[in-house]
């Protein structure tokens, strides 16, 4: 396989809209409801836990399938883990922009980049997933969670594999994008606006 037709295969799995699907499916546009966010949160927030959760375990796969499949088949492949890691970074980008809704803004990411790094480091993703599962049912904040555990990831793949490893600077890229595709959340935070499950901020936002 032609590394460019990988790549593209690897956007073209992340552009597939699961979180706009459900909503068509619904009957609702999560564009224009709760955050208007195309992210298993606001599948959470607006069609419940059931369908949140189905939507994010489908986001996670369209991250970890392409990582699995396509590097093992690219034909120039010297260093799979770095192919993995462009493929990776391909998925990431398909649901952030999806082509199939015009390259018009779909998630934030989190869940694609999740599925991402349990294939391919699954025992510091399942640390810091536990810490995400933690962080939410404490405090009830999606984006807290998400924020904290993007920010752990790196950390511990900088202890383990050291500051060269393209994991670790890969990790670490996708950490600082997540924090940037959260921007607004980290403001709503600060001011005690962000939304909680079970209960909205002192100003109810969204």
């Amino acid at each position: 396989m032609h590394p460019a037709l990988a790549l593209a295969l690897a956007y073209v799995s992340g552009s597939l809209p699961f979180a706009w699907i459900a909503g068509q499916v619904k009957g609702v546009d999560l564009r224009k409801q709760g955050s208007g966010n195309l992210g298993a949160t606001n599948v959470f927030r607006v069609l419940g836990w059931k369908i949140g959760l189905a939507v994010f375990l489908a986001d996670a796969l369209k991250g970890a399938l392409p990582v699995l499949l396509l590097p093992p088949r690219i034909a120039s492949a010297r260093d799979p883990v770095v192919w993995a890691l462009l493929v990776a970074v391909a998925a990431i980008a398909g649901h952030v922009r999806p082509l199939f809704l015009g390259f018009r803004k779909g998630g934030k990411g989190v869940a694609t980049a999740a599925g991402v790094f349990f294939a391919l480091a699954p025992v510091p993703m399942a640390v810091c997933f536990a810490l995400f599962v933690a962080i939410v049912l404490a405090s009830g904040y999606v984006s807290l969670g998400s924020l904290v555990s993007a920010a752990l990831l790196p950390i511990i793949l900088l202890a383990t594999l050291g500051a060269t490893s393209p994991l670790f600077l890969v990790s670490a890229a996708i950490a600082t994008f997540v924090f940037w595709t959260h921007r607004a959340n980290i403001g709503r935070l600060r001011r005690g606006e962000e939304h909680r499950f079970g209960k909205r901020g002192i100003r109810g936002a969204p």
